[in-house]
Parts: structure tokens; C-alpha cells; sequence
């Protein structure tokens, strides 16, 4: 079971939730997904944002798929976009409105960085699930 929290004395937050509680059980921890193509060794999507968020989200899905988990299951979202704010900002609403969107409605961070682990990598997304 999942329950999701917010308190009086929390701020108001853009459609995730401050507090994410799993009852005891088994959490799937899925590796940072990636924008990469179906050989692993090259970004889809040079230079555009976009289309690097929907490919990782084609990932996640079948990553997700492969733990026996769903969207709905993801207790924790970690998302790094390399730039600024309005970068980082832009890839978060995408992802959140995107076919795992409902992954954004626990707990998440969303990070501003410098780089990534591969060159014209721009986004990456961790999630961890709680198995039903």
C-alpha cells in the first residue's frame, strides 16, 4: 500500500507529494534511465531536451515493466537534467505529463547539473518502486 502525504505546515507543491509512505514489502530501485539507443552506446536525441525525456520515458516503462511494477508504484523519482532551471523545469512537467506521469506524484527531486555520464546526455531519472 502507498500512501501519500501532505502537512499543514508544508508548502503547496507543483503535483507531487512532500511525504510518500510504503507499507513493508518488497522496493524495486531502477538504475538511472537514459536516452540511449537500442545498442547502449549512443544518445537518441542530440540536443533536444524533448525528445530525450520521451525516449527515457520509453525505458522507464519497459524497465518498470521488467520489476513487475507500474507508474502508479513509484514511491521516489530523482530526475537530472543538465542546465539551468527552465531546462530542468521543462523536463520535469514533461515527464510528469508524460505515460509515467503518475511516477511524479510522490516523492521527487528534480536537479540542475553540469553533465551527465555520456556526452549530449541531458536527462536521467531514477525511480524507486514499491512492488504490489
Amino acid at each position: 500500500m502507498i500512501e501519500k502525504r501532505e502537512g499543514d505546515n508544508l508548502h503547496p507543491t507543483s503535483g507531487y507529494h512532500h511525504v510518500t509512505i510504503a507499507s513493508p514489502g518488497r522496493l524495486a530501485f531502477l538504475a538511472g534511465q537514459m536516452p540511449m539507443d537500442g545498442t547502449g552506446t549512443r544518445v537518441v536525441g542530440v540536443g533536444d531536451l524533448d525528445r530525450q525525456v520521451d525516449v527515457t520515458v520509453e525505458h522507464t516503462l519497459k524497465a518498470l515493466a521488467t520489476a513487475g511494477a507500474r507508474p502508479e508504484d513509484v514511491v521516489r523519482s530523482v530526475v537530472y537534467v543538465v542546465g539551468g532551471q527552465e531546462a530542468a523545469a521543462r523536463a520535469w512537467h514533461r515527464f510528469a505529463e508524460s505515460s509515467i506521469g503518475a511516477a511524479f506524484t510522490s516523492a521527487s527531486t528534480l536537479l540542475g547539473v553540469a553533465a551527465l555520464g555520456f556526452p549530449d546526455q541531458l536527462v536521467e531519472l531514477e525511480l524507486t518502486a514499491a512492488l504490489p
